[in-house]
């Protein structure tokens, strides 16, 4: 009754937009290391994350106790008006590991802001308002980010503050481009990159924004080396490349610390949030120093990179990078992808498994082998009545999202395994009732 009456008070007071897993949602009272407990008392295994942001876990001492301390100090708030020590020290460790020369970096609350201000960054650099983005992207909730989100079931509004082009280099799927084998598939994306600056833009573009894995579009996978053979087209105009980092970022990929690396490219700006501050609201922009101090008007930002936020991911990267969650990303995620591949080759309800490190996405198809969104939440219900959350995505809304903290065990992942394949094979059966 406790999650009944939650629901029916946050009906009454929240947009009806607000979207809501499980045909009964449940509210997450507490948490500790990869699990969490609901308001009714269950415990879960959680391999979302809360969307790929509590990415050491829930709990963890030495993030908790970096949160503490700046509290009892008894400044929660100066705004950047003034020198924040904690900010400082972060944008220092992540000028340093953004490998992008004379690197200056923008603390924001979100990704949403932080793609928002790298579209301020590149059109006033290259005063121009035109921007490229990838047909199945999403970048974020505002007006500007809605804009440059090139998936319709996420994009409320045609209106837009930029010119936009989308061009392949996103999801497959069934269009035009399906079933090339990954050299072809490069090839014919750089030629419709091309073509699309040669009749659907004026030639002075200011920006690309890319995911290297696209997150809300169901964690798809471009073939490595494609940005790095966009970013030669791009350089030929004076194009900047914006690498949308808030889901890739922090070693989540287990081959790489950013996901745009697995392309062997050196981006103009990448923008990041979601792990950094393990749940804290944190995110930003890091860019090459002339493209980040192009602004000529002054600006501060009131909440963003405040004491408290950056103590705690300044406590973050210290804890992932002492850890070396990139290397257990990259181990823990291979064993979950060879897992859930056993599985798929015994349930035709699952198409394609695909991924990097912990950032796996599961593709659910009908019996003709189209998009099965029901599939996907009939999986999410079953999921959970075994213990186990995930998330969702895909343009279709078909594809399961598994994004654990990075500190998931094996032990875990096999639990996990266990659950999921139980789930398919009674997704099955609810279906075909």
């Amino acid at each position: 009754m406790a999650h009944e009456e939650l629901l029916a008070r946050h009906r009454a007071v929240l947009p009806s937009w607000l979207a809501l897993y499980y045909d009964h949602p449940i509210e997450i009272a507490r948490g500790e290391g990869r699990r969490v407990t609901d308001g009714e008392g269950r415990t879960y295994l959680d391999l979302f994350a809360g969307i790929l942001t509590n990415a050491i876990g829930y709990d963890v001492a030495e993030i908790s106790d970096a949160v503490r301390a700046q509290l009892d100090r008894g400044v929660v708030h100066t705004s950047t008006l003034y020198l924040i020590r904690q900010q400082i020290e972060l944008a220092e460790k992540i000028a340093k590991l953004s490998g992008i020369p004379d690197a200056k970096v923008f603390f924001t609350n979100s990704g949403t802001e932080a793609n928002d201000t790298a579209l301020l960054l590149a059109t006033q650099y290259r005063r121009s308002n035109q921007v490229l983005a990838l047909r199945n992207s999403y970048h974020g909730r505002s007006f500007g980010t809605i804009a440059i989100t090139g998936n319709r079931g996420w994009s409320a509004s045609s209106l837009s503050p930029v010119n936009v082009s989308y061009v392949h280099g996103g999801t497959r799927g069934n269009g035009p481009l399906s079933g090339l084998s990954d050299a072809d598939y490069v090839r014919a994306c750089a030629e419709d990159l091309r073509e699309v600056l040669a009749t659907m833009t004026s030639g002075d573009v200011a920006c690309m924004i890319a995911e290297p894995i696209q997150g809300v579009g169901g964690f798809v996978v471009p073939p490595d080396g494609l940005f790095a053979v966009f970013k030669g087209i791009l350089d030929e105009a004076g194009i900047l490349l914006i690498s949308d980092e808030v889901q890739t970022g922090w070693g989540r990929t287990g081959e790489h610390f950013w996901g745009i690396q697995a392309h062997d490219v050196v981006p103009d700006m990448m923008t990041f949030a979601k792990g950094l501050g393990n749940g804290l609201a944190i995110g930003g922009v890091v860019a090459r120093g002339e493209v980040m101090d192009c602004v000529t008007a002054n600006s501060i930002s009131t909440f963003g990179g405040n004491p408290v936020a950056t103590a705690a991911a300044n406590a973050t990267i210290d804890y992932l990078l002492c850890h070396d969650l990139q290397a257990n990303a990259l181990k823990v995620g291979n064993r979950l992808m060879h897992g859930l591949r056993a599985i798929a080759r015994e349930q035709p309800l699952i198409s394609d498994v695909r991924g990097k490190g912990l950032m796996i996405g599961v593709e659910l198809v009908g019996p003709g082998g189209e998009p099965s969104p029901r599939a996907a939440a009939v999986m999410l219900e079953q999921t959970r009545s075994r213990g186990v959350l995930i998330g969702k995505g895909g343009l279709h809304g078909n594809v399961l999202r598994l994004a654990p903290p990075m500190t998931l065990i094996e032990q875990e992942a096999d639990e996990a395994l266990a659950a999921v394949g139980e789930a398919v094979a009674a997704t099955r059966e609810e279906l075909a009732q």
